[in-house]
């Protein structure tokens, strides 16, 4: 997999996200997402932040948020949501499908993980049945690491994760299946609704 792949994927993920919420309803744009205390819009603000905010607003940003980053982005997603509509929001997206923005020390692939997440916090959280190419969570997958986990927070003891459309798995103990997708939201600490997981530890990890 090199660094053209994915930014290939990068570009596919944001143009496919674009032609699914161009399907919203405005009840959906206000809907909530597995991302706690945001809406579909919120998500979408946050999401396309990177392409609008200088690197001055961002310095500034983080000084009033006392060095919080996640602090910083609540505050940026809800104040963008805010004053842009649904239209300027998608535009910002669609305009965007191929900037080079990457996360600090995330590179390529960390611009990947964060559309594809944000994506499924959106399509899981409304109900939708998109599914993210299975290749393209894979990439993601690969790039997880103990510190991506530890940053979440998840609590993984005694868990094995058992993808059941990629040969994905992750750590010892109770086997925990599901589509990668899925199994991705797990890791980022998102509460799925019931159902979309199987094995015993599947309530630990619905809503």
């Amino acid at each position: 997999m090199t660094e053209d792949d994915i930014r290939k994927a990068v570009a596919a993920e944001r143009g496919e996200q674009a032609d699914l919420l161009a399907t919203l309803s405005p009840e959906q744009w206000d809907a909530p997402t597995l991302c706690e205390g945001w809406r579909v819009r919120e998500v979408v603000a946050h999401t396309t932040m990177p392409f609008r905010a200088s690197l001055g607003r961002m310095l500034l940003g983080l000084v009033r948020a006392r060095g919080s980053f996640n602090r910083m982005a609540d505050r940026h997603a809800r104040h963008d949501a805010a004053t842009m509509s649904p239209e300027m929001l998608l535009a910002s997206l669609r305009d965007n499908v191929e900037h080079p923005w990457t996360p600090p020390g995330g590179g390529a692939a960390g611009a990947l993980a964060h559309d594809v997440i944000h994506g499924l916090d959106i399509t899981v959280g409304l109900g939708l049945g998109r599914r993210v190419p299975p290749e393209r969570v894979a990439m993601v997958l690969a790039g997880i690491r103990p510190k991506n986990i530890a940053f979440f927070g998840t609590d993984l003891t005694g868990v094995r994760l058992q993808a059941t459309d990629i040969d994905w798995s992750h750590g010892t103990g109770a086997p925990l299946r599901g589509p990668a997708q899925d199994l991705l939201l797990v890791v980022c600490g998102r509460r799925l609704p019931p159902g979309r997981l199987t094995g015993e530890p599947a309530a630990r990890f619905s809503r």
